[in-house]
């Protein structure tokens, strides 16, 4: 089965599968409510909040505070493997700061 739903008896006694409708997800920045779409525009927001670059490679780049703390961040380079996880590290390291929405196709 490939998504999800909600199964329904009708009427006839036939029982079918009703898909729900899809949701993705986005991280938005909270001041600006500008909804992040590039790892260029992420960096930029994370670098006004003392984040800099540690590491990267051609997949990852990684982002550490420079105020010398542990938390590091990893984010594809490539912003279309940008999911969900990452996006709720970069919440948790940054509250008040960003928020992940569901955005409804």
């Amino acid at each position: 089965m490939a998504g999800g739903g909600v199964w329904v008896f009708r009427n006839n006694g036939v029982m079918e599968l009703e898909e729900q409708a899809t949701s993705r997800k986005a991280l938005v920045h909270v001041a600006t409510s500008e909804v992040i779409r590039s790892t260029e525009a992420l960096e930029r927001r994370l670098g006004a909040l003392g984040w800099e670059r540690y590491y990267e490679d051609h997949a990852t780049l990684q982002l550490h505070r420079r105020d010398g703390s542990a938390d590091l961040i990893s984010l594809p380079r490539d912003f279309s493997r940008f999911r969900s996880t990452h996006m709720y590290d970069v919440v948790v390291k940054n509250r008040d700061h960003f928020k992940v929405v569901d955005l409804h196709t």
